[in-house]
């Protein structure tokens, strides 16, 4: 079974590109292969990869919804629809969740596609899953319980406060099985002190922060992809430093 790490936090923290960097991580460590899972209903971590997206969970509901099956069972089309949206890659591959389009229930698509994300999750070694704020997306998409939680915020108490609670969210669902980490990401300068005693009173342990990277937010700017920035790039850097960190030894065997 892959190792699942799930990437949380509000929008416009960065979580996105810390969910790239990742996955660049993984990939350079020859922990692979890793399968990329944009959960987030605004897709946009095939623009951080440098990937094209042609199709989205979202559309194979849709298509399952309205019973354009084409003469085959359900289960056998949403699995050859899970499989045309994978997105191939050197070392990993990527599939977007989307969102459904129109109205009623989808049940019964939600089911299926989750039960063949499962059986694809079998063939990668790690899971990474870039999510929207809450927790409860990942469900829709796997039933595997999250290895690992990552929770991006900026370097604002009032941010932090919204990514402890998508910490505890997690616990609370149960999805939760090994353990969750704040990052802060845009920080300028030196992280001050009371962020960090901030982090331990809400409850969350903080693995490191980001800085601010002008390389970083002119990529983004001009729709480079973040993941591909130079390896001596301070954000870069950072992020790695701390996936070596969060990681356990055990699994980079």
């Amino acid at each position: 079974m892959a190792y699942t790490i799930a990437v949380a936090g509000k929008g416009g923290v960065g979580k996105t590109t810390v969910s790239g960097l990742l996955v660049r991580y993984l990939v350079e460590q020859g922990l692979k292969p890793v399968l990329a899972v944009d959960a987030d209903s605004n897709s946009n971590l095939n623009e951080v990869l440098g990937l094209e997206l042609n199709m989205t969970l979202g559309d194979a509901r849709e298509d399952m919804k309205k019973g354009q099956s084409h003469g085959m069972t359900k289960n056998l089309f949403i699995e050859m629809r899970v499989n045309q949206c994978l997105e191939e890659a050197e070392g990993f591959d990527l599939i977007a969740m989307g969102r459904p389009e129109g109205a009623g229930c989808y049940c019964a698509a939600n089911h299926l596609l989750t039960a063949s994300m499962d059986q694809l999750a079998g063939n990668y070694r790690f899971l990474v899953v870039d999510n929207e704020a809450g927790m409860e997306h990942i469900s829709r998409v796997t039933t595997q319980r999250v290895d690992l939680l990552l929770v991006v915020s900026d370097p604002s108490r009032r941010s932090m406060t919204a990514a402890a609670r998508v910490a505890e969210l997690a616990k609370e669902m149960g999805i939760l099985a090994g353990d969750a980490f704040l990052i802060l990401s845009m920080v300028r300068g030196e992280l001050a002190p009371e962020l960090s005693a901030s982090a331990a009173e809400m409850g969350v342990e903080l693995a490191g922060f980001i800085p601010d990277d002008e390389a970083l937010a002119q990529a983004d700017l001009q729709g480079r992809p973040t993941s591909k920035l130079p390896a001596d790039n301070p954000a870069v850097k950072a992020a790695f430093a701390i996936f070596d960190k969060v990681i356990p030894a055990a699994w980079r065997q």
